[in-house]
């Protein structure tokens, strides 16, 4: 039995206003299609509502997915005028209804009605992409009116890969450069702009390709690009430091000089004259850094450290010594100072000497308690306070890691020194953490209401493609266009990127970027999006079949590939777990597994959970070093073990001599906490209520 359309001018007031409260079909948008059918079809056939279309939109949608068109079209009829914030995209499910009910012609005209009805919703450019599958023109007109749609960058790829002599190959080029870097050919298409059209490029158009080489990690590219753009004091700042990374040492240095030249007090050549100061003789160095200290107070204690290990070189001990004790003094609260006090507080608690030690952690943490070292100083605080025999001084220590930075891979060794149950290095194998998965989704920062009511109702793709839309300066993003970019782009699988978005708002440094920073730190979406679950059953079940914590191998795939299925790293390793082929060919001798795809996601956590096995097999359980070995191998190991023969588990993962593979193991089991204090209610719920009585 199907719902009743309804002219709904009752309700097109109640849903325009509607949000998220109350709502029975947010609160089913987040489960699977058959899984929420029944509930939908209860809703939708209910008497007119704000939810009652939410209902009718998402049941058509899953029944189009599903190729049920014809079942779906008694649902949509009508419900572009019932339901205001979709009215658009519900008229282009209508016509893929129809197309897939073998109603064609119907189709065209609905699509048709789309573009002319609702030109510049973004909505529009999906109708011109299906009209245009007839009628190529209408790719023509998708390109022209909604360059930056997800649709045209598509169409653009399609029409340069099959004609590359095409008259207008370098506007396509340009939406490429423009809108589409995060295509998997972005970089060669970008090449061939500049390889082809680079003498007729405008200003605006290489800061554009330096934009879209900066984005991928090509750094000399992108410095040659932004020497080419206009004028401004990152386009300058980019162009001489991507020359820099790139190898281009004279490049670069003329770069920064004319960064100081042009823009003196812009606050990117404070950054500039630092990296300058690098690259020339020490006399010249020291005099940069005597204009940064003189010009930039925020950056003069760095400056101040950059001349004092200068003038270590020139063997000027005491004139170095007074630098560092005035970074202390007059520049108590910067990040240089954090790292000092971290520095001296590890060289006394080396040495044994704890009373020492203490008075810098302290020191650290008063003046320096938002530094990224402050965790863990803090937690080392506590260890030497221990070995002092100061034990309730030492589980107030714990206790304030806990409290003051529960995100860090310290708080979790703080929780474990506390007792909590969280799982230890010879324990967490085996525990077995319940697991609750968010339920529905809380609005966006920013963004149209067709876009929040779209990103509510779990429909990811179009509300990415809306975004690209309404994303109007990606190349300088607020912070809350940041956030929103990166959560919208983990919802179509992007996790690489999207993680990345959210995590280096971190590094946002303006007084007004941090405030709403701290105040999306907030947001659920924004440890959901750091610590996603893709993949969530197959991991679940092989953990299972091979006697694996979940959290774990989620932990550990995050920090292999973040959770890309077919990503490949230098060396060849392959997939979620990057599983080499090698391993992988071992593996199979050894089991017998059958032929196997490294780039399909469930064969790659079959191989890669058993080699997790063996690693724990070959320890003894113990996943410290079996996730080293994962990393490092198990002869590295076995090696650090044999020879240090550390009684102590934090000493050993603060003394493994390969960098990668200490950071490797911090990360893996920093991401596990992550996950148990995000999704573990238990933990959450402690976690919320010991921060909550502190601050009685």
């Amino acid at each position: 039995m199907s719902p009743t359309p309804e002219t709904a001018a009752d309700v097109n007031s109640a849903t325009r206003h509607s949000g998220k409260q109350d709502s029975q079909v947010i609160a089913l948008a987040l489960k699977s299609p058959p899984e929420r059918a029944s509930s939908l079809l209860e809703i939708a056939q209910a008497k007119p509502s704000p939810d009652q279309a939410r209902a009718r939109y998402l049941l058509a949608a899953d029944l189009v997915a599903q190729g049920q068109g014809g079942q779906a079209l008694p649902l949509l009829a009508g419900l572009a005028e019932a339901y205001p914030p979709l009215a658009a995209q519900s008229l282009v499910l209508q016509g893929k209804a129809e197309r897939a009910s073998g109603q064609l012609g119907a189709a065209q005209q609905t699509w048709t009605t789309v573009g002319q009805t609702y030109r510049d919703q973004p909505a529009a450019a999906e109708a011109l992409f299906q009209l245009g599958q007839t009628t190529p023109s209408q790719w023509d007109e998708l390109i022209q009116s909604f360059p930056a749609h997800p649709r045209s960058v598509e169409v653009a790829y399609k029409k340069l890969i099959e004609n590359p002599d095409l008259p207008n190959a370098k506007a396509l080029l340009l939406v490429m450069a423009r809108h589409g870097i995060y295509h998997p050919q972005a970089l060669t298409l970008v090449d061939r702009l500049v390889e082809d059209y680079g003498e007729q490029l405008t200003p605006e158009d290489w800061q554009a390709v330096g934009f879209a080489y900066w984005e991928r990690l090509s750094y000399k590219a992108a410095g040659e690009a932004y020497s080419k753009a206009p004028a401004t004091p990152q386009n300058r700042y980019r162009a001489a430091r991507g020359l820099q990374i790139g190898g281009q040492r004279a490049a670069a240095i003329a770069g920064y000089y004319a960064l100081n030249s042009e823009f003196p007090d812009a606050p990117e050549n404070a950054t500039g004259l630092l990296k300058l100061a690098n690259l020339v003789d020490a006399e010249t160095a020291l005099e940069l850094l005597d204009q940064v200290t003189q010009r930039f107070p925020e950056q003069a204690a760095e400056a101040l450290l950059a001349k004092a290990q200068t003038l270590d070189t020139l063997n000027s001990a005491q004139t170095a010594t007074q630098l560092r004790e005035t970074i202390l003094t007059q520049h108590s609260t910067s990040a240089t100072a954090a790292d000092m006090r971290a520095q001296y507080a590890r060289n006394a608690g080396t040495s044994g000497n704890w009373s020492v030690a203490l008075k810098w952690v302290d020191a650290l943490l008063k003046d320096n308690q938002t530094a990224d070292v402050a965790p863990e100083i803090g937690f080392w605080g506590a260890k030497w306070a221990l070995k002092a025999g100061l034990g309730e001084q030492a589980t107030e220590r714990f206790e304030q890691v806990v409290r003051d930075y529960p995100e860090s891979y310290y708080a979790w060794r703080s929780a474990v020194a506390l007792g909590w149950e969280v799982g230890d290095f010879q324990t967490v194998r085996s525990y077995q953490p319940v697991v609750a998965l968010p339920t529905e989704r809380t609005p966006l920062p920013v963004g149209s209401e067709t876009l929040q009511e779209l990103y509510l109702l779990g429909q990811d793709w179009d509300a990415w493609a809306t975004w690209q839309v309404e994303f109007s300066n990606p190349q300088a993003p607020t912070v809350e266009e940041q956030f929103t970019d990166g959560v919208l782009r983990l919802g179509v699988g992007d996790n690489l990127d999207g993680i990345f978005m959210v995590s280096s708002l971190s590094w946002r440094d303006k007084p007004e970027e941090r405030t709403a920073y701290a105040a999306l730190k907030q947001h659920p979406a924004y440890g959901q999006t750091l610590y996603p679950f893709p993949y969530a059953q197959s991991i679940a079940e092989w953990s299972s079949k091979r006697s694996l914590n979940p959290l774990l191998v989620t932990a550990l795939i995050r920090q292999e590939s973040r959770f890309e299925p077919q990503i490949r790293s230098v060396v060849g390793a392959t997939g979620l777990m990057q599983v080499m082929p090698d391993t992988a060919d071992w593996i199979q001798a050894k089991t017998g597994i059958p032929d196997y795809d490294l780039d399909n996601p469930e064969s790659n956590i079959e191989l890669g959970t058993w080699y997790l096995d063996y690693t724990h097999e070959e320890y003894r359980n113990h996943s410290l070093f079996a996730v080293a070995s994962y990393n490092a191998g198990p002869g590295n190991v076995a090696d650090w073990i044999a020879r240090q023969n550390y009684a102590d588990a934090d000493e050993f993962v603060d003394k493994i001599p390969f960098p990668e593979t200490k950071d490797y193991v911090m990360s893996v089991f920093g991401g596990y906490w992550n996950y148990l204090r995000l999704y573990n209610p238990e933990i959450a719920q402690r976690l919320a209520k010991y921060r909550s009585n502190d601050a009685l």
